[in-house]
């Protein structure tokens, strides 16, 4: 019998996208600091965090399978976080136009049995996005719609925000907020079937 797949996040874009595997799961929000010590790279920030989250919530577990996720935008190696405000979203926004960024979101899959941590498994993906030039007027009129002032990086590439991104090298589902290609390997690595059942997180709430 297969554990049960547990999704260690709130957010709904990652919700939706494992949906996309036809398996039911469960979804429990972690609620960890996000404070790391030292200076990690990003590639190693998402991990560090996407471990962070899986493994607060794996423990509140006698038997699952626990999917943490987390995603990070960064310019010329800078982490640009979610704008505190219109005017530090306006300064993103100026920064990225006409530009090339990175993406990264990390994936871990940690495994409860009996109530103890048996496996983990912890990856990330990167993806370069390439912006198209922004006059203020557009900068402006887009931090009014208020689609970027929950997002890293200020914009939603899944949203209005498209219309400035020319190009994207890479996976497409990393921007909007987990890797289905790593995720799809990462769970066959732990023998777990996708695409042979059907559900929704509906069927375990």
């Amino acid at each position: 019998m297969q554990p049960e797949l547990v999704l260690a996040s709130g957010s709904p874009r990652r919700r939706e996208l494992l949906g996309f595997f036809g398996v039911p799961f469960s979804v429990h929000p972690s609620d960890v600091s996000e404070e790391v010590p030292g200076n990690p790279t990003p590639g190693e920030l998402v991990e560090i965090l996407a471990a962070k989250k899986a493994l607060a919530v794996a423990h509140t577990r006698t038997s699952a399978l626990v999917i943490g996720s987390d995603t990070i935008v960064a310019l010329n190696g800078e982490i640009l976080g979610k704008p505190v405000d219109e005017a530090d979203a306006v300064r993103t926004l100026e920064r990225m136009q006409g530009q090339a960024h990175q993406v990264y979101s990390g994936i871990a899959l940690v495994e409860v049995s009996d109530g103890h941590v048996t496996r983990r498994l912890i990856d990330h993906r990167v993806t370069r996005v390439h912006m198209r030039n922004m006059t203020r007027g557009e900068i402006e009129w887009y931090i009014r719609t208020g689609e970027p002032m929950d997002k890293a990086g200020a914009y939603g590439l899944q949203g209005i925000g498209s219309i400035w991104v020319e190009r994207v090298e890479g996976c497409y589902t990393n921007v909007v907020g987990m890797s289905l290609p790593l995720l799809q390997d990462m769970l066959k690595r732990f023998d777990y079937p996708v695409f042979q059942q059907k559900g929704s997180p509906e069927d375990k709430e």
